[in-house]
């Protein structure tokens, strides 16, 4: 079995400099590390128990099929901040049939993030 130490996403964005104002000023994510100088230069932003690393350029948007999931305590505080800062809100804060309250919103080139609070009494709280 492969010892992992660390993991990160990595994203290549149609524009960097738009996304990391996204990242870094809209979602409010801390940066981790940045490497490289100019508008090539990289950016790792810390998430929760991983990272967000922001490098590089693509001619195309990323693939519908990632998607982020993000957990904060309140979805509803995040929401009315993430709304302050500017991010369009896709889908408002819905508690969901399996317990866990899901916002979603979405990066500059589509990238679909979901927002997600665990309720007190939801049983990703608790171990039996």
């Amino acid at each position: 079995m492969v010892h992992v130490l660390s993991s990160r996403t990595l994203l290549r964005p149609t524009d960097p400099e738009r996304s990391r104002v996204f990242y870094g000023e809209q979602l409010g994510l801390a940066v981790y590390r940045e490497f490289g100088t100019g508008p090539g230069r990289g950016t790792v932003y810390f998430l929760g128990g991983g990272f967000l690393e922001v490098a590089g350029r693509s001619e195309t948007p990323p693939s519908p099929a990632l998607k982020l999931w993000l957990q904060v305590p309140d979805a509803t505080a995040a929401r009315e901040e993430l709304a302050a800062a500017g991010v369009e809100i896709v889908r408002e804060p819905v508690r969901e049939p399996w317990g866990l309250i899901e916002m979603w919103i979405a990066d500059p080139d589509g990238t679909e993030i979901v927002v997600v609070e665990v309720p007190a009494d939801h049983p990703l709280r608790h171990r039996p």
